[in-house]
């Protein structure tokens, strides 16, 4: 992995000096924040948050580290892309629609204005896409990799958040999208597996890079979903934190596990890429338990959102936490790994 090179100095466009701390917020991360009037244009100490009566908040906080949740010389608009998508993944999964967010950035110091206005471009592009603004955050210098936190909040019917531990046996277990694609363009990144087909190979990196958070799909689980959680560190390893909290087992079905037509071209008949599409991580995509009888409502939530909805399996009575994977024929699979754990 390269750093990023090193860059003049960011500086003001009629004096030349350095823009500094507050020059930078001015140029790069105020404008982000001029739809959100709690932000009070980044001029106080903290935002203010006005939440309607009915409503309840939904605060989550996820960092990225350069190294290890991406590569420090990926595209500034790609790591800013990956870091707002993830929170709002995980606001999707309690059922809550994006609200604001705050930002916290630590950058060496050979950071420069190139990757700001990259970086602070693609927080805009995401922020119109998905209805969410800057509230405000923190920037400091480090001595070390590029470190950056999101916090996001939204917004959820009071009462209504979508927990993990609500599933029960019986239960039908759903997943949105395809899983695999960001584990499989890991592998590509790292260039520990090649890919003849351009195509195929372009699919698998944007997935990695540029996840898709279910922001249009999960507030439509409120009612509808028992349990609820993101697919971050791996289909398998996810549904086993589901079922812990759930006091319950899993039966997951591997042949109806929905995959992109650039991972079968890319797994074929091999096992062992089919085992990482199962616990690879980083896939952002929603799984979830519901009652059989709900079945056709979400499958009218998935034709009216654009979002595919398959069911893969079901909670059954077991060891908590329990998770088994059969092939086609019933037979279980040999998994080497649940999933990722950064410890």
């Amino acid at each position: 992995m390269n750093w990023p090179s090193r860059t003049p100095a960011v500086t003001h466009p009629k004096t030349g000096k350095a823009l500094g701390e507050f020059g930078r917020i001015d140029r790069y991360f105020k404008p982000l924040a001029s739809g959100f009037p709690g932000a009070r244009g980044l001029a106080d100490d903290a935002a203010v948050f006005g939440v309607p009566p009915d409503r309840e908040l939904v605060v989550t906080t996820d960092a990225m580290v350069a190294g290890v949740h991406f590569f420090p010389d990926d595209s500034p608009g790609d790591i800013a892309a990956k870091l707002l998508r993830t929170n709002l993944s995980d606001l999707a999964a309690m059922g809550a629609a994006p609200y604001a967010y705050t930002l916290v950035t630590a950058l060496p110091k050979s950071v420069g204005e190139d990757w700001l206005a990259g970086f602070a471009a693609g927080l805009g592009e995401d922020q119109a896409r998905f209805g969410i603004a800057l509230a405000g955050g923190d920037s400091v210098s480090t001595a070390g990799p590029i470190t950056l936190s999101v916090t996001a909040f939204g917004l959820v019917p009071k009462g209504g958040a979508v927990p993990r531990w609500g599933g029960r046996p019986g239960d039908r277990v759903f997943v949105t999208g395809t899983v695999g694609d960001a584990a499989l363009g890991l592998q590509i990144a790292f260039g520990k597996l090649e890919v003849a087909d351009d195509s195929a190979r372009a699919a698998l990196l944007r997935r990695l890079r540029r996840p898709d958070p279910r922001t249009t799909l999960g507030p439509r689980l409120v009612g509808l979903a028992t349990a609820c959680l993101d697919v971050s560190d791996g289909l398998i390893a996810d549904l086993g934190h589901l079922c812990e909290e759930s006091g319950c087992a899993a039966a997951v079905e591997s042949g109806r596990v929905p995959l992109s037509c650039a991972a079968r071209a890319v797994i074929g008949t091999d096992p062992a890429r089919f085992a990482l599409a199962l616990t690879g991580g980083d896939d952002y995509e929603l799984l979830f338990t519901a009652p059989e009888d709900a079945a056709p409502a979400l499958a009218g939530l998935s034709a009216e959102t654009g979002v595919p909805v398959t069911a893969i399996g079901r909670l059954v009575d077991g060891p908590a936490g329990n998770v088994t994977a059969t092939d086609p024929q019933g037979r279980a699979l040999d998994l080497p790994t649940r999933g990722w754990d950064h410890f």
